[in-house]
């Protein structure tokens, strides 16, 4: 969470795409990569991006069970995001030994996954759950927690959410946007990354 300001989170349609995405974020300073698993390649995608982007660290998004927590970590993940919590996802993610960054939105849910040894989470969907005025709340009673807000964050609100003690960095897909994957447009992808990576030193 702490090695760049901001996470990619990625939708993988074709899996050609995969590695040439990954080296154009990568390159702009944007190491650490968030596949969701939304698409019938992803699982691939994590694998080729693994073998053939030595620089990045994958990990995979929309872990919203067990089985696709096994697909996952099989696939060769090195952390796993959801975007909510139940007791089986979180104890089989724990005792995996894969890092987990789970999705909350409450501070019941915050103190739910402290109780089991976890104070980094995924605050989402961060816009609609109230933003940055209830990421300062939980911030008070639960200092102990760090967040990476994801789900609405843009470059217009970033840097509010990177301001906050309790964010370690955020996650979006501005960098990466349909429309320049389709197009195959990995220079603006480039430098959409080396922007977001100067959000924050």
């Amino acid at each position: 969470m702490h090695t760049s300001p901001v996470i990619p989170v990625m939708v993988i349609n074709n899996l050609e795409h995969a590695a040439p995405l990954a080296n154009a974020l990568v390159e702009g300073g944007l190491k650490v990569l968030e596949i969701t698993l939304r698409t019938p390649v992803a699982l691939d995608a994590i694998k080729q991006i693994k073998a053939e982007v030595p620089n990045a660290i994958v990990g995979a998004g929309t872990i919203i069970n067990v089985d696709t927590l096994n697909q996952a970590i099989d696939a060769g993940s090195e952390f796993l995001v959801s975007p909510g919590v139940t007791d089986s996802l979180i104890d089989a993610a724990l005792a995996s030994g894969t890092p987990i960054l789970p999705g909350v939105a409450t501070p019941g849910e915050v103190m739910k996954l402290m109780e089991k040894g976890i104070n980094a989470m995924k605050f989402f969907p961060a816009e609609a759950a109230g933003g940055v005025p209830m990421l300062k709340s939980i911030g008070g009673p639960l200092p102990q927690v760090t967040f990476c807000p994801t789900g609405g964050v843009s470059p217009s609100n970033a840097e509010q959410y990177l301001a906050l003690k309790n964010v370690a960095c955020v996650g979006g897909s501005w960098m990466a946007p349909a429309n320049l994957v389709d197009a195959e447009n990995w220079d603006e992808i480039k430098q959409r990354a080396e922007q977001a990576a100067s959000l924050k030193a």
